[in-house]
This record gives structure tokens, C-alpha cells and sequence, in this order.
């Protein structure tokens, strides 16, 4: 099975702030469902509380020592854990989308990176994707996307897979 990062990030790695998104980018949201949709997809309690909901269509897993009792999600006690449970899915490819601290942990174990550059900084920002030596990444695919009245900010669409 490969274990994927997927995430949006400022100039300055800026994932979110106050708990939420700084940005909204409807082409990314697009990708982004399109990309996990029938996968795995792997959250802290932090993101998992931002969505406020599971995401239909894929096998969520929360990472949390908290009880949380919601239909449709799969609790894990730490990363490790929910990989193990993605494994068990039988997925080939499990996502992980959030937040800054799962992002820590998983940065060395992942396979393949979906990183969408979004071109702008934001003061705002109190989470942030832990620095990538995209030297170790070889890049697999790239889209540019322009501002327009569904995206907030121009940004660039960027797959990786680890060298």
C-alpha cells in the first residue's frame, strides 16, 4: 500500500489557521476529491473537527487517544495504528490529509506527496507543513490553476513520488 500526504500550503507552508482553511479553492477541492475518493483517508481529531463530518465515499480513520463516537469513522491511537487499519482495508493507496502534527509524523513514511502550492502568504496561519527536501521527490505531474471567480488565489497542482 502506498501512504500518501495530500495538502494545500501557503508560500510560507501555511496549512490553516484558527482551525480551518485561509483559502478557498474550488478547482483544489475538486482534485482533492477526485484523488481520494474510495480511498483510505487518514486525519487528526483537529482536522477531522474542521470537516465536521466523515467524507463520503472513503474509509475514514482518525487519529485520536479522545473517545469520539461518530458513525462512519475508524479511530486510531497513533499513526502506526491507522496505517495498519488502512493496510487492513485492502486499499492500495490510503491519504493522509491533516493536520500539521499527523503531517510530522507521516512526512518520512510517505510514498508519494499531492501538494498544491497556493501563491500567497498568510499572517493568519498558526499550522504549517513540516519543510520537504523536494530533491528527495521526483516530480510526477504539475497543473497550473489561475484566480477566478471559484478560486480565491492562483496556485499550482503538484504530484511527487519519493526518489
Amino acid at each position: 500500500m502506498k501512504l500518501s500526504i495530500i495538502a494545500a500550503i501557503g508560500k510560507n507552508n501555511e496549512l490553516g489557521g484558527n482551525n480551518g482553511l485561509l483559502w478557498h479553492l474550488s478547482d483544489d477541492l475538486k482534485l482533492f476529491k477526485q484523488l481520494t475518493l474510495g480511498h483510505c483517508i487518514i486525519m487528526g481529531r483537529k482536522t477531522f473537527d474542521s470537516i465536521g463530518k466523515p467524507l463520503p465515499g472513503r474509509i475514514n480513520i482518525v487519529v485520536t487517544t479522545s473517545r469520539i463516537e461518530v458513525e462512519g469513522i475508524s479511530l486510531a491511537i497513533d499513526l502506526n495504528h491507522a496505517v495498519e487499519l488502512a493496510r487492513e482495508s485492502g486499499d492500495d493507496e490510503a491519504f493522509i490529509i491533516g493536520g500539521g502534527q499527523i503531517f510530522g509524523y507521516a512526512i518520512d513514511l510517505a510514498d508519494k506527496l499531492y501538494i498544491t502550492h497556493v501563491d500567497a502568504e498568510f499572517q493568519e496561519a498558526d499550522i504549517f507543513l513540516p519543510p520537504v527536501n523536494y530533491e528527495d521527490w521526483k516530480l510526477l505531474e504539475s497543473k497550473s490553476f489561475e484566480k477566478s471567480e471559484k478560486n480565491e488565489f492562483d496556485f499550482e497542482y503538484k504530484a511527487y513520488l519519493r526518489k
